[in-house]
C-alpha cells in the first residue's frame, strides 16, 4: 500500500503536509506497511509552494497504478486579482494544474479499483475544473462550493466526504481529518485513534458516506 502526495506548482503547504504527517505516523503504527512519499508528475524535483516560495522536494513519480491512496492538495495564494495583470490565483492556480500532466495520471488513477483518489480543500476544484469528477459526491472550501456544483459535482456540506474511490475534505485543516479517516477506513479505529492522541488532535464533523446502491 502507498500514500502517494501529489505536488504541482502553486501547491498549498499545509494540504500537503498534515495528510503527510498523518499517514506517516499511521505507518509507524502499522509497521511500515503504508509508504508514505511526496510525488510530482514529472517525477522527483523541487515543488514551489504557493506561499512565501516555500518549497518541497518530490522524491518519486506519480504512478496511477500503485495501489493506496493518491493525495491532492489544493492550491495556495491570492483570491483576488487580475489575472491578465500576471496575478496567480487560487483559481488560476487550480485551472493551470487541471490541465497539467497530473490530470491524465489522476484519471488513470480513478478507474484503478486499486486506488482511491482522496482531494483536500482546492483540490477537488482541481479534479472538477479536469472534468475528473462530474456527478460525483465531493467538498471543497466554503468559498469554492458553488464553482464546484457548478461544474456538475454534486456538493456536500461535510468536512469530510466519502464517494467510494473518491474522498473529499473541505478547508486547509481538514487534511488532518481526511487522513485519519483513511487510516479508520484501511487499518481500523484503533490506528486512527492512535495517531489522534499522538497529535493531541480530535477529529471534527461526521464523515458523509455516499448510500450504498
Amino acid at each position: 500500500m502507498a500514500a502517494q502526495i501529489v505536488l504541482f506548482d502553486g501547491f498549498d503547504p499545509l494540504d500537503a503536509i498534515a495528510p503527510f504527517e498523518v499517514l506517516a505516523a499511521g505507518s509507524d503504527e502499522v509497521g511500515g506497511a503504508l509508504e508514505v512519499e511526496l510525488v510530482s508528475a514529472e517525477g522527483p524535483r523541487r515543488v514551489i509552494s504557493g506561499t512565501r516560495g516555500l518549497a518541497l522536494e518530490a522524491t518519486g513519480v506519480l504512478d496511477p497504478g500503485r495501489p493506496g491512496y493518491l493525495v491532492v492538495p489544493g492550491a495556495s495564494g491570492p483570491v483576488d486579482g487580475d489575472p491578465d495583470d500576471g496575478v496567480e490565483t487560487i483559481p488560476v492556480l487550480l485551472a493551470r494544474m487541471a490541465q497539467s500532466a497530473a490530470a491524465p495520471l489522476i484519471k488513470q488513477a480513478l478507474t484503478n479499483h486499486e486506488v482511491t483518489v482522496a482531494a483536500v480543500c482546492g483540490g477537488s476544484l482541481a479534479l472538477a475544473m479536469a472534468g475528473l469528477i462530474e456527478n460525483r459526491h465531493a467538498v471543497t472550501h466554503p468559498l469554492g462550493m458553488d464553482v464546484l456544483e457548478a461544474t456538475g459535482v454534486r456538493p456536500v456540506h461535510a468536512r469530510v466526504v466519502d464517494d467510494g474511490n473518491l474522498i473529499s475534505a473541505s478547508g486547509v485543516t481538514s487534511g488532518l481529518d481526511l487522513a485519519l479517516y483513511l487510516l479508520e477506513r484501511e487499518y481500523g479505529p484503533h490506528i486512527a485513534h492512535a495517531v489522534e492522541q499522538l497529535f493531541v488532535y480530535e477529529r471534527r464533523g461526521t464523515p458523509w458516506r455516499r448510500p450504498p446502491a
